[in-house]
């Protein structure tokens, strides 16, 4: 059995959670850069130790713990829950690099030269990963430019006549050769929060839409009602005078519209036409669907949960229709208590794997979670096994505390 929770209220273990997907790729990156950290500290710790005579004793230990110490805490930031923390530290991670570089010069014995050059010249590129995931693009460019510029030139000079090199090229070369992996990493966080920013404006859109589709729900509850009341009412005045069973059938349309008339100002909804809403919205898509009412309590619920809840319930109820089978049947379980709803729709026909529906499939993502999504207290959980067959639709709505 697969599951999509999307229940803001607890911790989960479900496949898609509600990280957006820049926090997803941030701390992706934020683990290859420790990742990567890692990998040239054991490679690199024998240059660092052979290379440790070219300056003062303090410089090496120094700018090891430093420089390695904070890129390996972006990994550990990365299993934080705000992101912030990865930023915070690959901005520590992306300055110490670029200090470390700088103070080499101060602790560097000018009276010293050494064919092997400088270790830190070996992955300034990491440092501007580092910085393409924590800084903005313009900064992340002119720390790499400045970090590259001094670690070759503490390479040349380290040779100096011993292995004399071209140093604008080697400088050109290594900034070009850095700066393809930093404007790589740059252009993938600015499309992924393009992509979150769409997301967000199609979640509204379905929220709107749900508004829009709650009030032409209301036109045609209204229509039938003059239809089936009113004019039946007039007809039967007309033809049978005042009798009783016309009295009662007139009463009770003046009472129709005098509830309609109330819940159009209103912003709430009694249990009766609450069920009454969720019952037409299951039954307008499947005639033959089974409603159960679990509990009732007589309270009110505001009017916007319930179109609300009406709208993904009949979203939920068309999949099943499409693509559970001719034969599935269905079950629409409706539980109303003084401060939540739970809705439970199940079928037996075919199954699916929640998590292999594609990105830009909107029926599960936008029409049900995003609906249920867009309201304070509102969740949606979804479970289907695409083995055994059957699935599962959960909604749910508590009042806010």
């Amino acid at each position: 059995m697969t599951t999509i929770d999307h229940d803001p209220s607890r911790t989960r273990r479900a496949t898609h959670d509600d990280n957006t997907s820049s926090d997803r790729l941030l701390r992706t990156v934020a683990r290859f850069v420790a990742a990567g950290y890692l990998i040239y500290f054991a490679i690199l710790l024998p240059d660092f130790l052979r290379t440790a005579y070219v300056t003062e004793s303090w410089w090496t230990p120094a700018a090891m713990v430093a420089v390695f110490g904070t890129g390996l805490s972006m990994g550990v930031a990365s299993l934080a829950t705000d992101t912030r923390w990865i930023r915070v530290t690959g901005a520590v991670a992306t300055f110490t690099f670029l200090a470390a570089a700088l103070s080499w010069w101060l602790a560097w014995d000018s009276s010293v030269v050494d064919t092997n050059g400088m270790p830190l010249a070996s992955f300034p590129g990491l440092a501007g990963l580092a910085a393409a995931a924590s800084l903005p693009s313009w900064l992340a460019f002119a720390q790499l430019t400045v970090t590259v510029v001094s670690v070759q030139l503490s390479i040349n000079i380290l040779r100096g006549p011993l292995l004399d090199g071209p140093l604008l090229a080697d400088i050109t070369f290594a900034l070009m050769f850095c700066s393809i992996f930093v404007a790589a990493t740059l252009g993938v966080i600015r499309t992924a929060r393009i992509l979150d920013s769409t997301r967000e404006t199609t979640h509204r859109q379905a929220a709107t839409e749900a508004a829009v589709s709650a009030r032409a729900v209301e036109r045609e509850r209204f229509d039938a009602l003059i239809h089936d009341g009113v004019l039946s009412s007039l007809l039967a005045v007309a033809r049978l005078g005042r009798t009783e069973g016309v009295i009662r059938q007139t009463e009770h349309t003046l009472a129709q519209l005098d509830s309609l008339r109330n819940h159009s100002s209103a912003t709430t909804f009694d249990v009766d036409e609450a069920l009454a809403r969720l019952r037409s919205a299951a039954t307008n898509v499947d005639e033959e669907i089974e409603i159960a009412v679990e509990s009732r309590t007589d309270a009110l619920y505001p009017a916007e949960v319930i179109r609300t809840a009406s709208a993904a319930l009949a979203e939920a109820v068309r999949n099943s229709v499409t693509h559970a089978g001719s034969d599935a049947t269905r079950v629409a379980t409706l539980s109303l208590t003084r401060d939540d709803i739970s809705i439970v729709l199940s079928d037996d026909g075919s199954g699916f794997d929640p998590t292999s529906v594609a990105p830009h499939r909107m029926g599960i993502a936008v029409s049900i979670v995003g609906r249920m999504r867009s309201l304070p207290g509102g969740s949606a959980r979804v479970e289907s096994d695409k083995n055994d067959g059957g699935t599962t639709v959960a909604l749910h709505w508590s009042a806010p505390s």
